[in-house]
């Protein structure tokens, strides 16, 4: 795989070696013969992205100089609102709703000239580990057609990995960037929450989700991460103590770092591929002048059951609003403005996006809301008070991506239990809030495998340059 796409294209284009448009037609062309095969694509912005490739020739001939990321071929995970493009969430729900506002992070891309391919492929509303509940079918693995792609970015995953996007974005909410980004042997990056506007992502569980990069290369990612993270008054949510990373410093010189390996990480069933790519990661950041601290934090054992309990909960009330009456899908045939309601919800959601709002809604349901609910609540904030803790004594923590390599096509469906529990390794960052990556650190047969970095909270400079270490050293 090419590393370093974004400026060796930039470089191209600004010496006039490929046009703008001439690139954005291969990367269409990329798409026609690729995408019927993996179904990375849900909707392809031919137009869009040759007025915009026509758009940046003109200024390269005027002899303009580039913005970061002008006249780069990308793509948007389809959950991220585009004005005036379908903005699905891959559910029969809002197969036709098309926005009228711009996502932030698109709004800022657009004013960069960004050229958008199209929108990515996902599991319906974002819930998911295969990308095998959008309406549309699911993404297949670049390197497996009997294998998926992973969950739920798994469209942007692949769109990069198979080089029909040079980036994308996607939305990580329990491990959505960075699982799918170790199944397709990429880089994707999960920003500290609030770090990255999420204005304009559909929600799934609104103290999860996260807006972040996947590309092809450590670089790429700290590229794109610093367009895209600034504070936005639209969003709540958003954190003006975000930083951006400085790019001449990214440069992979770990000596005097201490990175922690939390011994439970290890213990969850993970495969011996993976644990041996990893534990050879670890060992090329110690020969590099790491030290390695082993930690034990007992409570990430309840991360799971947390998260599940949590984000269902939200997305119960995040998805009250799909009833038939504002926007999206409206049943046919009804007879009271109940029945309508019901009818369309029914007919709207997939199981999984069902099996999790009757989660959500029975966990904060009288009688249960204690029982469940406020226990999970309370242990979120001891596996924070963990992290705390080991960012006290370390600079990173490193871990598995996830503990296997990618599922057999129809693996989650057989068994979700087991499916939930394989994001035993991505939840916690999501539930402290921290910023995470995963980076390709080795193959379990054919293949691809993830090591991730977890740092303290605005510290993606730190996990950046841990990750370019391995990038540098481990041949993938």
């Amino acid at each position: 795989m090419m590393k370093n796409r974004i400026s060796q294209i930039r470089s191209m284009l600004e010496s006039k070696e490929i046009s703008c448009t001439e690139l954005t037609k291969k990367y269409l062309a990329a798409i026609d013969a690729e995408n019927n095969s993996f179904h990375a694509f849900t909707t392809i912005c031919e137009t869009e992205a040759l007025a915009t490739a026509a758009k940046v020739d003109r200024r390269i001939a005027e002899g303009e100089k580039l913005m970061p990321l002008e006249g780069i071929p990308m793509s948007l995970k389809d959950n991220i609102c585009t004005k005036d493009i379908v903005t699905s969430c891959c559910s029969k729900m809002l197969e036709d709703f098309v926005p009228i506002y711009d996502a932030t992070v698109w709004a800022a891309l657009k004013a960069s000239n960004a050229v958008l391919l199209g929108k990515t492929n996902l599991d319906e509303f974002a819930m998911g580990s295969s990308s095998e509940t959008s309406v549309c079918g699911g993404t297949l693995n670049p390197y497996s057609k009997d294998h998926v792609a992973g969950g739920s970015s798994g469209g942007s995953a692949c769109a990069v990995a198979k080089n029909m996007s040079v980036y994308s974005l996607g939305s990580d909410t329990g491990g959505s960037v960075r699982q799918p980004s170790s199944f397709c042997g990429v880089v994707g990056l999960k920003p500290t929450f609030g770090a990255v506007s999420r204005y304009g992502a559909i929600s799934y569980a609104s103290s999860f989700d996260q807006i972040g990069p996947i590309t092809a290369s450590v670089d790429d990612a700290a590229e794109v991460f610093n367009a895209i993270s600034f504070y936005d008054e639209m969003d709540a949510t958003s954190d003006p103590k975000t930083k951006k990373v400085d790019l001449t410093k990214l440069d992979g010189n770990v000596r005097g770092m201490k990175i922690g390996v939390i011994r439970e990480f290890f213990e969850n069933g993970v495969k011996p591929g993976v644990l041996s790519a990893v534990n050879n990661s670890i060992k090329t950041l110690s020969d590099a002048g790491a030290e390695i601290v082993v930690l034990s934090m007992p409570d990430i054992k309840y991360a799971v059951p947390v998260y599940y309990i949590l984000a269902c909960a939200e997305a119960s009330s995040n998805l009250g609003r799909f009833d038939g009456i504002r926007y999206g899908y409206k049943t046919d045939s009804y007879s009271n403005i109940n029945e309508m309601i019901v009818k369309t919800r029914s007919e709207g959601f997939g199981k999984e996006v069902k099996r999790r709002i009757l989660l959500g809604t029975y966990v904060l349901s009288s009688g249960y809301y204690d029982a469940y609910y406020k226990k999970a609540q309370a242990m979120r904030a001891a596996i924070k008070q963990a992290f705390s803790g080991a960012f006290a004594k370390v600079d990173a923590i490193i871990a598995p991506t996830v503990p296997t390599t990618a599922f057999k096509n129809g693996f989650t469906e057989s068994d979700p239990i087991e499916a939930y529990m394989n994001d035993i390794c991505t939840v916690p960052a999501n539930i402290a809030g921290l910023p995470a990556i995963s980076v390709p650190c080795g193959m379990d047969g054919a293949l691809p495998v993830g090591a991730q970095l977890i740092g303290n909270r605005f510290c993606e400079q730190t996990i950046l340059n841990i990750a370019k270490a391995i990038e540098q050293s481990i041949k993938f």
